[in-house]
């Protein structure tokens, strides 16, 4: 089944004429979100988005009102997800949550494409005063997974230390965008972890 036929999902009871599909809200972000990733907000088309997104441009504006709005929903819809994922790390990791953390952050194998979310802060958030609200907020939730993760009893304390952590991982994003290869960014980033760590 096409990401377009999971996401229309058709209302068979009392749908009358002109009425419109019922969709998976959460499932046309996330290819929203694809569509925002590959080509940047900027180059990201309506046309790109309604055909990716399986709508015609009227059920486009009733449902999002607009290209941008859609673009604070998917995002807004990605950070969730993306805190929700890092706190999952952070109970499962073991003895040395914070550095499965920065792993997880860092993802060195992640290719070119980068973070959805640090890559439209760049963008964007020069100009964009949502962006940005949602971006801000997106890293003080970062390191306060990591500054209770790093002193459990007082997380507060922890905040100096949880921002480098969170800085650390971010700055390796550019070198994935660069290109460098997945050996090189682990290489520094376990070199740069054992100097926040002392």
């Amino acid at each position: 089944m096409s990401e377009t036929a999971d996401i229309q999902k058709t209302n068979t009871r009392g749908q009358g004429p002109g009425r419109p599909r019922e969709f998976d809200e959460a499932k046309a972000l996330e290819v929203a979100l694809n569509v925002f990733w590959q080509k940047g907000f900027e180059a990201a088309s309506l046309e790109d988005l309604t055909k990716a997104m399986g709508l015609s441009r009227s059920s486009f504006y009733g449902t999002f009102g607009s290209k941008q709005a859609l673009f604070q929903r998917a995002l807004a819809h990605y950070s969730r997800n993306a805190l929700k994922n890092l706190q999952a790390v952070a109970d499962t990791a073991g003895e040395d949550p914070v550095g499965a953390m920065v792993e997880a952050l860092a993802n060195p194998q992640g290719g070119s494409r980068g973070c959805m979310l640090i890559n439209c802060i760049t963008e964007l958030a020069p100009h964009d005063e949502e962006v940005a609200r949602i971006g801000r907020q997106h890293l003080e939730s970062i390191e306060e997974i990591l500054a209770k993760s790093i002193d459990p009893e007082h997380p507060e304390a922890a905040r100096d230390s949880a921002s480098a952590y969170a800085s650390l991982a971010i700055g390796t994003l550019a070198l994935r965008k660069a290109g460098f290869p997945a050996e090189r960014i682990a290489k520094t980033l376990a070199q740069a972890k054992s100097i926040v760590s002392t």
